[in-house]
Parts: C-alpha cells; structure tokens; sequence
C-alpha cells in the first residue's frame, strides 16, 4: 500500500494560527498609518491653502478672502476648495484652521 502525503489537521491548525497572528499584528499598523498619512495630507492642504490666502491678500490688498474668492481668481482649483473644506479647514481673518 501507498502512504498518501499531505497535511494533518495539527499542521493546519498551527498554519492557521500563525496567519490569524500576523493579521492581529498588522491591521492596527494599517489603521495607524492610515491615520498619519491622513493627518500630513490635512497638514499639506493647510499649508497650500495658507499660502495661497497670503498670495491673494498680498495682491489684491485685502484684509479677508473666502473660497469662492480664492476659486474665482484661480489662485484654488474647486477640487482644492472641495477637499479642504472637506477636511475642516475654514479660513478666518486671513488665517487658515482646522475646524473642529
């Protein structure tokens, strides 16, 4: 008679168990990364958002801007004011915040 090769139940149990390990271990990693990641990009529209704030006021010699104004002049794309505001930045005497 022929022995039949394969895996016993033992050896797919602790296959299994070291998958179901190493899930554990990196889907917290992924949700902090996310996390971060998310937060730069808030930081990076920010930055963006201030620096054209401060181009529009230098020039047009105001003291306040809104998005539209800042769409308008195209110194912001509509997908840029569409993300930011998304994102909780509102401008506010020529400064630029995350809305809690």
């Amino acid at each position: 008679m022929k022995k039949q090769e394969g895996f016993t139940l033992l050896e797919m149990s602790i296959v299994l168990f070291i998958i179901s390990l190493l899930v554990l271990i990196v889907l917290p990693n992924l949700t902090s990364q996310r996390r971060h990641a998310s937060k730069i990009h808030c930081d990076a529209m920010a930055t963006v958002v201030q620096t054209q704030v401060d181009e529009y006021l230098n020039e047009h010699d105001k003291q306040t801007v809104s998005y539209k104004e800042l769409e308008q002049a195209h110194y912001l794309t509509s997908s840029q004011v569409k993300r930011a505001r998304g994102q909780g930045l509102v401008i506010t005497n020529g400064q630029v915040v995350k809305h809690s």
